[in-house]
């Protein structure tokens, strides 16, 4: 294995840092939202989940080091389909119960 693949596939104390550092400031930035009291409720619900999409998008970069090249191609693939296994199942298995729930005789 060269250096350079060990690197690429391993992180670096650099891109380590950047990850702690936007994880950090993609907590704050909610936890501000939601302690000033500045915006609406709806739009710190909109803010707070913006700002988690965001920061499971650094997390997989950053510290999963999920990405598309081509080291990494097979596994983004593989916890992208997996991710939408979950939410089929999750999101039909809840359609399904709220589906025989509304047939029920009552």
């Amino acid at each position: 294995m060269s250096q350079a693949h060990a690197h690429n596939s391993h992180g670096s104390v650099k891109s380590y840092a950047i990850g702690f550092l936007l994880s950090v400031i993609l907590t704050a930035i909610p936890f501000w939202m939601v302690m000033s009291g500045a915006l609406t409720k709806q739009a710190t619900f909109i803010g707070i989940f913006a700002f988690a999409v965001v920061q499971i998008i650094v997390h997989l970069k950053y510290f999963l080091h999920l990405d598309f090249s081509k080291e990494g191609k097979l596994n983004s693939i593989s916890f992208l389909f997996t991710g939408m296994v979950i939410v089929l199942l999750v999101g039909l298995s809840i359609w399904i119960i709220y589906t025989a729930d509304a047939l029920m005789m009552r």
